[in-house]
């Protein structure tokens, strides 16, 4: 993902997260240049739509972990001096719960012919008595000619890891040989330990086929490719952020990334440069062959499974043994303008940490927001058997709306008045655009308005939607930022996703939404399916934002229970 990477170890993530830059029109490249804007910086930092529970340093324009000696350590891409791409460091905050973090000095920049053009992202892996090290990829030229270097903590006993070394012996350990794409060659995984050798993945692409090149190494210094990619995929173009890890098939017990055998399953997923979407899939890994072979319950490529369906990019999974979890970590990009960026001061921010674990039907994953995030949890609102019928919307009073935990269970009685499925209907993010929350429906539209005004002229809808197909319901999830706020030039898509649950043995849903002035990250299902949107409204801002919930179906909706929490922020200096 050039310029804003991906990093993940063995014990846990160092990872640079990715920074886009939205235009009017959509994405733009996360590595687009604005040299006249680089360094650029205001005096002072708007707070009007800044968050106060996700991750973001200070100031200016940021991109974005790992565990050590009793520190979680991320480390992120940062413009020191602007609130656009440029001028970038490793900047390096450390923490004891991945909710609170302290600043320290930069860790890594250009300083050697190896990386002289930029430090972009990677991973880390923690060497059994010798410590961690960092894999990342060098920029040698203008041309961007892509390498694999590594770098070392100068000091062991610093609790921080303050500084880091990038000995001239053996950097580079990986450059491209022949056949490999010299300026599409980055982003190396954490490494895993089998048959006596380290393994990692690079990722890359031969015209529009995206892969994930296989290297070992005895010694961690010498490195290997093998005969043939762990991967393959066409039509998928560059493979930005490979991740490559294993799951438990019983439980929510996270695994360390070297373990294998006939009791997990491995995901790989990938960043796809041409869509700024990711995907992953589910199969098995054949270390005798050193292949990876997905499994045939999900598309391979741009309609496969993703860990978010909303503005959630170059993400990375680590594991964390301190409490046996495996942890995800993604980016959230701006979705207004750079000229925005530059008057409010600031640009980019880290989603909620999540603990992920295999789903019991083996066909996807499951996520949910790490428990420390509850320390935030402040006053407490419940509702409970309060019935909605069609055009009902109830104010959710007593807590603060624009920063905010919010659980509920919704519940209905029938599913006969279900609207028919159209099999066309196969992109999530057209439909919601179709049937939007002001559309009446059957079962749904029903869920919660976020961030919205007193009388409605803003509001982020997260809901469900319920369709009756020829053998089963499909329920839609989507959180849609069309409304969100009277400002025209800002990128407002309607997110949405599928929620694969079987509605002939409940008819319930949970919902579960994080909102933090500029962000509403939503879990659908128990974390089935979920949505990362970035808002900006201009009326409903601090003790003006609302919160309601709401059903626009003809069916009865009944809000089983909700429980609701002013957040309190988090220390982040």
């Amino acid at each position: 993902m050039g310029q804003l990477r991906c990093i993940h170890s063995l014990i846990a993530v160092l990872f640079l997260t990715v920074v886009l830059i939205i235009s009017n029109n959509g994405v733009d490249a996360f590595h687009k240049v604005h040299p006249h804007l680089q360094s650029v910086s205001r005096i002072s930092v708007s707070g009007k739509h800044r968050t106060g529970y996700h991750f973001q340093p200070p100031r200016n324009w940021i991109n974005g972990p790992m565990h050590y000696n009793g520190y979680y350590h991320l480390f992120y891409q940062y413009n020191p001096k602007g609130s656009v791409w440029g001028n970038i460091v490793w900047a390096h905050s450390v923490s004891k719960d991945l909710i609170n973090w302290k600043a320290l000095e930069p860790a890594i920049y250009p300083s050697k012919p190896f990386d002289k053009f930029g430090c972009w992202s990677g991973s880390a892996t923690i060497i059994p008595g010798k410590g961690p090290v960092i894999l990342y990829t060098g920029i040698v030229d203008a041309n961007k000619t892509q390498v694999q270097c590594y770098a070392v903590p100068e000091d062991l006993s610093d609790p921080f890891l303050t500084k880091w070394i990038k000995p001239d012996e053996y950097n580079p350990i990986v450059v491209a040989g022949p056949g490999v794409n010299r300026t599409d060659f980055r982003d190396p995984t954490t490494a895993w330990f089998e048959d006596g050798h380290w393994k990692i993945l690079v990722g890359s692409r031969r015209k529009h086929r995206g892969i994930a090149y296989l290297y070992r190494s005895r010694d961690f210094k010498k490195w290997i490719r093998a005969k043939h990619p762990i991967h393959t995929a066409a039509g998928t173009g560059m493979w930005e952020c490979p991740d490559f890890y294993p799951v438990s098939m019983k439980g929510t017990m996270g695994l360390d990334t070297s373990v294998v055998g006939n009791h997990v399953k491995h995901v790989l997923k990938n960043s796809l440069d041409e869509t700024r979407f990711e995907y992953y899939t589910l199969g098995t890994y054949f270390t005798n062959i050193d292949r990876y072979i997905p499994d045939n319950t999900s598309v391979d490529g741009w309609g496969g499974l993703r860990y978010d369906y909303g503005n959630f990019y170059a993400s990375k999974s680590f594991f964390d043994p301190t409490m046996n979890r495996r942890i995800l970590w993604g980016w959230a990009n701006e979705s207004d303008t750079k000229e925005d960026d530059i008057h409010k001061g600031w640009a980019g921010i880290q989603a909620i940490p999540r603990t992920l674990w295999l789903d019991p039907g083996g066909r996807q994953l499951i996520q949910w927001p790490i428990e420390e995030l509850n320390s935030l949890r402040d006053k407490e609102v419940e509702m409970s058997n309060l019935k909605l019928v069609k055009g009902d919307y109830v104010e959710v009073k007593g807590i603060t709306a624009a920063q905010a935990d919010v659980e509920v269970t919704f519940s209905f009685s029938s599913l006969n008045e279900a609207e028919a499925f159209d099999l066309s209907w196969v992109n999530a993010e057209d439909l919601c655009g179709k049937k939007g929350s002001n559309i009446q429906g059957g079962v749904g539209p029903f869920g919660i308005l976020t961030l919205a005004s007193k009388n409605l002229e803003e509001f982020t809808p997260v809901f469900f939607r319920i369709f009756k197909a020829s053998n089963k319901h499909v329920v839609l999830l989507c959180s849609d930022a069309r409304s969100s706020s009277l400002k025209s030039e800002l990128y407002k898509p309607s997110f949405a996703g599928f929620v694969d649950v079987d509605l002939s043995t409940t008819k319930k849903l949970s919902l579960r939404s994080l909102i933090d002035h500029s962000v509403v990250e939503s879990f659908g299902a128990g974390g089935k399916t979920n949505i990362l949107s970035r808002v900006y409204p201009e009326l409903a801002v601090a003790d003006q934002a609302h919160l309601f919930v709401f059903n626009n179906g003809t069916v009865p909706i009944v809000v089983e229970n909700l429980r609701s929490w002013s957040m309190k922020s988090a220390v982040i200096n």
